[in-house]
């Protein structure tokens, strides 16, 4: 399960043309992008998953947050609330996602970030916490399901750390000077990189070769992600995940999961 999904979990958790251009001058490029978030603007944020089901077709769910920033000391605020969760799976595929999200729907998170957007911390964790695992057992006793009160306790159980990187995971995500999935340094020989500026917009393109354990064997799985980063705010405006089964020639390839993260305006 993505980090950014569990995340949200436990908080209840045409591409234009250009020279490809080396490992190195990516990490020099992916670093000189600004942090200036859009202060006091509304934003909307969605994250969608779509992962293969046990019966082999895509089961999606997205989670819809509202954003604003507010400038704060010599940082920003993030202010965050999760609106609502979409799925066009059927209810009893995504309930335990559901009934661990639902009753987070509504509820304000702050986060603070540097000046810089090196790192985002998520304001007054603990208390945060306490009211995440009284809500998810609350829900669960309500619903008639144990399980909740399970979920609740391996939260509380987590290490603080643990619990707040999971938590943080999509905003941090959304933050390009915080985004270490983004490359910044020099990759590894199984690693493609490139990079493609359009103006303000710069795309990073990163193909990663891993394998996977499939039916009882190990499958090569060919990972495909695409960045585009708003180079004025630093606020990665669209993030693509794809992970592919790919055979053992290498002449297909079978799509196991895929993340999408989009910004925009709110309307």
């Amino acid at each position: 399960m993505p980090a950014g999904v569990l995340g949200a979990l436990l908080l209840l958790t045409a591409m234009p043309q250009a020279e490809t251009v080396s490992s190195d001058a990516t990490a020099a490029t992916a670093a000189q992008v600004r942090f200036a978030p859009p202060v006091g603007v509304p934003m909307r944020y969605r994250v969608t998953t779509r992962r293969v089901g046990r019966d082999g077709t895509l089961i999606d769910f997205a989670l819809v947050y509202a954003l604003q920033w507010q400038r704060t000391g010599r940082g920003y605020r993030l202010d965050a609330v999760l609106e609502r969760i979409d799925s066009g799976a059927q209810a009893d595929v995504t309930r335990m996602l559901t009934m661990m999200l639902d009753p987070l729907v509504g509820e304000d998170i702050s986060y603070l970030v540097p000046s810089d957007g090196s790192r985002i911390d998520l304001v007054d964790p603990d208390q945060l916490w306490a009211r995440v695992t009284t809500r998810v057992e609350k829900a669960g006793a309500e619903a008639g399901q144990p399980e909740a009160r399970q979920l609740a306790r391996l939260i509380a159980a987590l290490p603080a750390a643990e619990r707040d990187r999971l938590a943080t995971a999509d905003l941090r995500a959304l933050i390009a000077p915080a985004n270490d999935a983004i490359p910044a340094a020099s990759a590894p020989p199984d690693v493609d990189i490139s990079v493609r500026d359009d103006g303000a917009r710069r795309t990073i393109a990163k193909v990663e070769r891993d394998s996977a354990p499939v039916g009882g064997k190990s499958q090569p799985l060919e990972i495909d992600n695409l960045w585009t980063v708003d180079t004025d705010t630093g606020l990665v405006v669209r993030e693509r995940r794809q992970s592919w089964i790919v055979d053992a020639d290498g002449n297909d390839r079978r799509l196991v999961e895929e993340r999408v993260r989009t910004l925009e305006p709110a309307p």
